[in-house]
């Protein structure tokens, strides 16, 4: 049996907290439901742990909220009810306060889709638009359920990437750290023992010492210039146009294969629950194209929207864009020829989520030998070149 923790309310909105056993996490929501309450979270306990520790973002907030309403809408809770609920699973402040904004405009007659414009930091127009069309739709719960799975499917895709790029950085973090190690600490020892010995020194192991006593001596100055250029090429990458794209242009160049799987299965997923879920074509077309992060990519895809509203349908646009690969516009057709264009559009992310997954674990399993290898490399010829010169200054043979 499995320690669950778990977060119920009552039809009343009465919330009530505590641990219950059962044999796996669907078999302990049947238990709380049995006794009449509403499940808003059923969470797996390890072994010894009591407490609650918590470390959310902004989207863990967001899907948390997405998640819990969506749950209480289904139960047959009012909205203002629902959000009275989630308001009090958020700490004081963040997220709490939004929640609690949201639930006074509502009750003030405000739409919910209009309360949630009232935050753009928080809620994207994706959201938003999602939001609006299940309320004209009287489908609210329905477009929560939608918003659920989408984030879901984000997140999913988001930490496979991150994690498959964790060991990589390690990697290189580890390796940058041990040849500053070496250039700045223990060269410049090495530099004083071949001046005290005398004799010609071999090239590689001038060049070592010579680099090794300029880190040392420089080292003050080196590190600000570091740091303010690093600072700069950040803000003309991430705050001006002109250095968003060129850097853009640059990944896609280096990783064109990569980036077009991840911006196809991005763009087709938002486009296509933004269709099933009742929003007009061009609103649709406009709010999958803001999702996509690469600069180059949405840049080809302004056309779309005027092709559509012209009456081209969206696989012409699409193919005149030339970004997509040709599979997904041929998914894509039969899609929009057939009346099922956004169930084909999640067709194709979710083959291309597939897709991008076994791309990355292959691109990790060949970066990471080079990477081992790379740094073999080079902390293996300081080495050596200090032993050449050792040997040289002692007459041994090397």
């Amino acid at each position: 049996m499995t320690l669950y923790s778990y977060r119920t309310s009552t039809r009343d909105g009465e919330i009530d907290e505590g641990f219950i056993e059962a044999a796996d996490e669907k078999a302990a929501i049947g238990r709380l439901k049995d006794t009449g309450v509403i499940p808003l979270r059923v969470t797996a306990q390890k072994e010894g742990y009591r407490g609650k520790i918590r470390f959310r973002s902004s989207r863990a907030d967001i899907q948390t909220f997405t998640a819990e309403l969506s749950t209480l809408l289904n139960a047959g809770l009012p909205l203002d009810s629902g959000l009275r609920i989630i308001a009090d699973i958020f700490e004081p402040g963040g997220m709490k306060s939004v929640v609690q904004s949201l639930q006074g405009s509502v009750r003030e007659g405000i739409s919910f889709s209009d309360a949630l414009q009232k935050h753009p930091g928080i809620f994207p127009r994706l959201y938003i638009n999602i939001i609006r069309a299940g309320e004209s739709g009287g489908t609210l719960n329905e477009a929560l359920e939608k918003l659920n799975e989408f984030l879901e499917s984000e997140r999913d895709l988001r930490e496979h990437i991150i994690s498959a790029l964790i060991y990589p950085a390690i990697l290189v973090a580890t390796g940058g750290v041990s040849m500053i190690v070496l250039f700045i600490f223990v060269l410049p020892k090495f530099s004083v023992i071949f001046a005290e010995l005398g004799g010609a020194l071999p090239l590689p192991t001038r060049m070592l010492i010579s680099v090794g006593n300029g880190l040392k001596a420089s080292w003050w100055v080196l590190l600000p210039v570091m740091v303010m250029g690093w600072l700069s090429l950040r803000h003309y990458i991430s705050k001006t146009t002109a250095g968003r794209y060129r850097w853009d242009s640059i990944k896609l160049r280096l990783m064109g294969g990569l980036i077009q799987k991840l911006e196809t299965a991005r763009f087709c997923r938002t486009l296509g629950m933004l269709l099933k879920s009742g929003v007009p074509l061009i609103r649709a077309l406009n709010n999958a194209k803001d999702v996509i992060d690469n600069q180059v990519f949405a840049s080809a895809l302004d056309s779309v929207s005027k092709g559509a509203k012209e009456g081209k349908g969206i696989v012409a646009p699409l193919t005149e864009a030339n970004v997509f690969p040709s599979l997904a516009l041929s998914m894509i057709k039969v899609g929009e020829d057939s009346g099922q264009l956004d169930e084909m559009l999640l067709k194709v992310a979710s083959a291309y989520e597939k897709t991008l997954r076994e791309t990355v674990r292959r691109f990790m399993s060949l970066l990471e030998p080079v990477l081992i290898l790379a740094m073999g490399l080079i902390i293996g010829f300081i080495v050596i070149s200090m032993l050449i010169g050792i040997f040289s200054i002692t007459d041994m043979p090397f």
